[in-house]
């Protein structure tokens, strides 16, 4: 017989109380708001050397729907992150700004109003979703349909012509926009329902191949072939960008779900060999990489500086403190200044100091992501918090690392700065999700009242189990 040991508390201990912090998140926006209605002011000055007539419907407009977003937090998700709402509202706001300065430097192509009316649409959707969603564990039974729909989304760009030599945009009705910019989010769910599912059998079955543990086919065969046919349709599209996201999005969810260090190894030189690969035999992006290799050849040439040596002369003029908003010359990039190369205005007229600083925002908004995260108990919840925040560190990465001569160019949109009414809806759309995962990671949880019973020797056991798993296997122990 089993022996056993019973306690029970004399009176339950009270469940402990967290901090909601909607106060200083209503600061926070207040503050963002201001920054934003500044820069723009200050861009007007520069540019018509007179405060913009439009001023105070800008501010009205951005502090309505950053009130309109706090009160959906403040309604349904009351213990979410104070930082996340205020760094979204904050880096879009200062898209605008620098939309904005660039639509004073080319008469005729004003895509400001346009980028407002996308900002409008993806705050509404983020209040949907903040009210509707009100547990993120609902997503997991949409698994293979978020698959299906994401895989749809990807195809039907083929069959409408290219634009800018990729076939990511879908046209119609004088309207246009990227589907596969919410084809990113539906793979996350995917990949977080379907690897929280089974992570346990990625971990710790299959061959052991020099220090990597290969599992069997039959489970990793399924996420594998989504993958491959997703980065395949995109390698059609010619959408470099977009299908490298998806790849190290894959190999990271990957990594966490099983605590493998050499699935880390095996990506990166999966995505060198395929980079190569395409590099190599498509024109298009051979173009790119021999940009990046040679920034200034066109030069040398005697065709005068491409939109990349440009963007390098941008960061040069910008020195430390920059130029001043409004007081740049980036609207010489070209027809890309207002979407792929909006960062080069900011490194020209805010500087070194002013572009560290629009990262450090970035890596604050991925950091409490991914703090979320390590703070959830349900394996499905860590993995698309980890997925969501990847998503947008990424994005961040290669798009700076491409117009500062890092890597090569892919032609995606930097998040909430850049001109482009797909992405900063869908990014509206990650901060909810991020909002809904932090309010659930942050709400305490009650301890058990009743007695508790142990067999003997299982807290020992269930202690070495702990310390022997890996991953997310060694989390739900937590």
């Amino acid at each position: 017989m089993t022996a056993t040991t019973t306690r029970t508390a004399d009176a339950p201990p009270p469940a402990p109380r967290t901090a909601r912090r909607r106060g200083v998140e209503l600061c926070l926006l207040a503050g963002a708001v201001l920054i934003s209605v500044f820069g723009y002011t200050v861009a007007g000055l520069a540019g018509e050397h007179a405060v913009p007539s439009d001023m105070p419907r800008y501010g009205a407009g951005l502090g309505a729907l950053a009130l309109l977003a706090h009160l959906a937090v403040r309604l349904r998700a009351p213990c979410a992150d104070p930082l996340l709402l205020p760094i979204a509202v904050l880096l879009n706001g200062l898209g605008l700004v620098l939309i904005h300065r660039l639509d004073l430097a080319t008469p005729g192509e004003a895509a400001a109003p346009a980028q407002l009316v996308w900002s409008t649409l993806g705050v509404g959707l983020f209040t949907v979703v903040v009210l509707l969603i009100r547990d993120h564990r609902v997503l997991q039974r949409y698994a293979y349909l978020s698959v299906a729909a994401a895989l749809v989304l990807m195809t039907v760009p083929i069959f409408f012509p290219a634009v800018n030599g990729a076939r990511i945009w879908i046209r119609a009705a004088g309207l246009s926009f990227q589907p596969g910019e919410f084809a990113k989010i539906l793979l996350a769910v995917f990949f977080a329902a379907y690897l929280a599912a089974n992570h346990h059998t990625l971990a710790v079955t299959g061959r052991r191949i020099w220090r990597l543990q290969l599992p069997t086919g039959r489970v990793l065969g399924p996420v594998v072939a989504i993958w491959l046919i997703s980065v395949g349709v995109l390698v059609l599209e010619r959408d470099l960008g977009t299908s490298l996201l998806f790849f190290g999005l894959f190999v990271i969810m990957l990594y966490v779900a099983t605590g493998r260090t050499g699935w880390i190894a095996v990506g990166l030189t999966l995505a060198a060999a395929g980079a190569f690969a395409v590099g190599a035999l498509e024109p298009h992006v051979h173009g790119r990489v021999t940009d990046w290799l040679d920034p200034f050849g066109s030069i040398a040439a005697g065709q005068g500086p491409n939109q990349m040596a440009q963007a390098l002369f941008a960061f040069g003029a910008g020195g430390l403190l920059g130029t001043g908003l409004g007081l740049g010359h980036s609207a010489l990039i070209g027809f890309a200044a207002k979407s792929d190369f909006v960062l080069a205005t900011a490194g020209e007229e805010l500087g070194l100091a002013g572009l560290t600083a629009i990262l450090v925002l970035y890596a604050l908004l991925v950091a409490r992501g991914y703090r979320s995260a390590l703070c959830l108990r349900d394996p499905f919840g860590r993995l698309l918090a980890v997925g969501l925040a990847s998503i947008i560190a990424l994005q961040v990465f290669v798009i700076t690392g491409g117009v500062t001569g890092l890597i090569p160019l892919t032609g995606m949109a930097m998040p909430f700065l850049a001109q482009g009414g797909s992405s900063v809806v869908t990014n509206w759309i990650i901060v909810a999700l991020l909002i809904r995962v932090s309010d659930s990671a942050r709400r305490p949880h009650p301890e058990p009242t009743g007695p508790l019973v142990l067999a003997a020797g299982e807290g020992l056991a269930a202690g070495k189990d702990l310390a022997a798993g890996k991953g997310l296997a060694a989390g739900e122990g937590r």
